[in-house]
């Protein structure tokens, strides 16, 4: 058994019949235009990250800054 009650052998035929409508110049096309859009989405996505984890870092920087100040500006307490 395969997939979901499908065989290897049908997918094989499956996949023979695909490459006799296709041919295997126009399929070699699909799958080098299917994966530069996928390549294409991956640096957009890792791009946006970086773009958002930089405002993300500074914003930090400026809490952890302010909250240092704040700090430095209080006299101590005894307890």
């Amino acid at each position: 058994m395969g997939l979901g009650g499908i065989s290897i052998w049908q997918l094989l035929i499956i996949l023979a019949i695909v490459v006799m409508l296709f041919g295997t110049k126009r399929l070699r096309n699909i799958g080098g235009d299917l994966g530069e859009a996928i390549k294409g989405f991956k640096n957009s996505v890792s791009d946006n990250n970086k773009d958002n984890g930089n405002d993300i870092n500074k914003d930090a920087t400026d809490q952890s800054l302010d909250n240092t100040d704040a700090n430095a500006e209080k006299p101590d307490q005894e307890k």
